[in-house]
């Protein structure tokens, strides 16, 4: 409640008491579905592109304690989150911007390589994944190419999905940006 630009100083126990019949409460699922929402970002070339949720803007404390709270309100449900941030909350990570030089680091290398394609519409909050566009031609019918993901599962930060047709299968673990780089030609030949 507003008057001549002063906030009202009333306990919202006060105001239930004059809104008889609504309750609002806050709700930090909510809270946290906003926080991930992206603006348009079918036009990213590259991770730094496409981060442009409050996750990746406002500063880190307070995102890892929205992340918090919201995990706190909600334990037995996978939460979306961007990878960097459940690795930093894991203590995979020292912060945000480790996270951010993984994805840029790996966006160099990927970028000046042909046939890799950055796909900038991951799951809620995370920023994209690549494709390995030639690996579709060993497919007879329609699939998924070679993929490759950022994690939070080990501390490479990196996983790889063959091309496949059918059910997905397991990710390959990448140790690193230096064990991708070193087999990067190998995971681009991997077949169905």
């Amino acid at each position: 409640m507003v008057d001549s630009g002063t906030r009202s100083t009333r306990q919202p126990s006060e105001q239930r008491g004059q809104n008889r019949g609504l309750l609002v409460e806050p709700l930090i699922e909510l809270e946290w579905s906003e926080a991930l929402e992206q603006p348009d970002t079918t036009s990213a070339g590259v991770p730094a592109e496409a981060r442009r949720a409050w996750v990746h803007r406002a500063p880190e404390a307070q995102v890892l304690a929205l992340f918090r709270a919201a995990v706190l309100a909600a334990p037995h449900s996978e939460l979306p989150a961007p990878w960097w941030l459940r690795a930093v909350d894991g203590g995979g990570l020292s912060s945000r911007r480790e996270g951010f030089s993984v994805e840029d680091r790996t966006a160099k290398l990927l970028d000046a390589r042909p046939g890799w394609v950055f796909v900038p519409w991951g799951v809620d909050g995370d920023t994209g994944y690549w494709e390995y566009m030639p690996s579709e031609r060993r497919l007879s019918e329609p699939g998924m190419p070679t993929t490759l993901a950022y994690t939070h599962r080990h501390p490479g930060w990196l996983d790889v999905v063959p091309v496949h047709a059918g059910p997905t299968p397991a990710p390959i673990a990448v140790g690193g940006l230096v064990d991708l780089r070193k087999n990067l030609a190998r995971l681009e030949s991997l077949a169905p």
